[in-house]
């Protein structure tokens, strides 16, 4: 007896204490990611009404690159993937001077137009206001890995307005297969906070009652089969374009400065090819389609392009929200083929394009029931799940860490990261499949 009420105390502490700094945490970073929303809103208005203002794009990017070179390299890139480098690394220590870097780079880069994130960048900036914190108070590099979790939850709470998704989000997108559970109470804790945060400043978030109605058929559960293999050969898409991005920038012998102004310069030549819709977050092309509107059969794969581009050559931002526009804007095209309703498998790509590219099927699942209610969420997850396991042992976080094999057929070090992980093939325990692949092998020799 003694000893189960000794343990009852002990939890009862620890989880008061993470409650109340996981709290701290929340309202901090909903406070900074509102900070940064309002910024980025009030100089997109105004760049808005400014004609011809994204031919500036290339002087922009060129800035982005000296402010980050010159006062913070770990905002280069996609904000999230820095932070669960600097966990997995670095125990989760992040230089604070990140923070004011991070926010000044992204708007000028989303500003003037280029093709990023809002989320990375709040995930990174909740993320080292977290180290600060942990490094003022003295907490321990265990301690300050939670910290740092934490503030991905709030970050990717406040922006998108889901608590529970980003919660969920920061405990799977470390590791590919393992939640971690012992940050779990902290990350909702922080999540909801910011959330109700940012809602408190001001924020509002936009939700989409999808006019949902396939359950009806007989046959929507092949459909939607079919619709996942789709978005995970999508995601898979997007994320060798986005290596090869960085294959080519980092080919190109050229000065930093030089470079990130001649991308841009060719961003701006193909916007007046492709138009103006694949700048910045894309935010109108996402209602659009979510609202069963014509979408540019094209679109998703020109969104991959001008993002890899902004990325790779000196822009800053998040990957998340480029995402959800190749997502919405993929399946769109989809139900455009088979005939089906745009606005369904607009959402349904949305958070199965999450899934598969940065393997978190369960947040992705989550987020659909936060956003476009409980009807479509089943067969939502069920796309989820089959894109996340079509995308395979790839991701655009490359330190996302393996945890585990998506088929027994494949071998594949684990506790690596993704970034230089190679896949084998092993048919110990399938001899069907060996002999499929053996079948084309022989083909492919003819």
């Amino acid at each position: 007896m003694k000893r189960h009420l000794a343990e009852g105390t002990v939890i009862f502490f620890s989880v008061f204490k993470w409650f109340v700094i996981a709290a701290c945490i929340g309202i901090v970073v909903g406070f900074s990611t509102s900070l940064f929303l309002t910024l980025l809103e009030l100089f997109s208005g105004k760049t808005a009404e400014t004609p011809f203002s994204f031919v500036l794009l290339p002087f922009a990017l060129v800035l982005t690159v000296f402010i980050i070179k010159r006062l913070a390299p770990d905002a280069e890139g996609h904000g999230t993937e820095k932070v669960i480098e600097a966990i997995h690394q670095r125990n989760g220590r992040i230089k604070l001077a990140v923070v004011p870097v991070k926010l000044t780079a992204t708007l000028f880069t989303l500003v003037f137009g280029g093709s990023a994130g809002k989320e990375g960048p709040c995930a990174q900036i909740g993320a080292g206001l977290a180290s600060f914190f942990a490094d003022l108070f003295k907490f321990s590099d265990e301690n300050r890995r939670k910290l740092v979790i934490c503030g991905i939850s709030a970050g990717f709470a406040a922006v998108f307005g889901t608590p529970i998704a980003g919660a969920i989000f920061a405990i799977e997108v470390l590791y590919i297969g393992k939640i971690l559970y012992d940050v779990m109470l902290p990350s909702f804790v922080a999540g909801i906070i910011s959330f109700q945060t940012a809602k408190y400043l001001g924020m509002n978030y936009n939700y989409f009652e999808l006019n949902f109605d396939g359950a009806a058929s007989h046959n929507f559960i092949f459909i939607v089969v079919a619709a996942g293999l789709f978005f995970g050969i999508v995601s898979a898409l997007l994320i060798e374009i986005l290596k090869a991005g960085k294959t080519v920038s980092d080919g190109m012998r050229t000065n930093i400065y030089l470079k990130a102004f001649f991308i841009g310069g060719a961003m701006v030549a193909l916007s007046l090819i492709f138009g103006r819709s694949f700048f910045g977050l894309g935010l109108g092309s996402i209602r659009e389609g979510l609202s069963g509107e014509k979408i540019l059969w094209y679109a998703f794969a020109a969104k991959m392009l001008f993002t890899s581009m902004t990325l790779n050559f000196g822009g800053s931002g998040g990957i998340v929200t480029p995402i959800f526009f190749i997502g919405v804007t993929a399946g769109s095209l989809f139900a455009d083929i088979f005939g089906l309703d745009r606005s369904t498998f607009a959402g349904i790509g949305m958070v199965a394009l999450l899934a598969g590219s940065t393997n978190t099927p369960i947040a992705s699942s989550i987020m659909a029931v936060e956003l476009f209610g409980a009807k479509i969420s089943p067969w939502a997850a069920l796309a989820c799940v089959i894109s996340f396991l079509i995308t395979g042992h790839r991701s655009v976080y490359p330190s996302q860490i393996i945890g585990f094999v998506k088929s027994s057929s494949i071998e594949i070090d684990t506790d690596r990261e993704v970034d230089g992980a190679v896949p084998g093939v092993n048919f110990s325990d399938d001899s069907l499949l060996k002999k499929i692949v053996a079948f084309f092998s022989k083909k492919d020799n003819r």
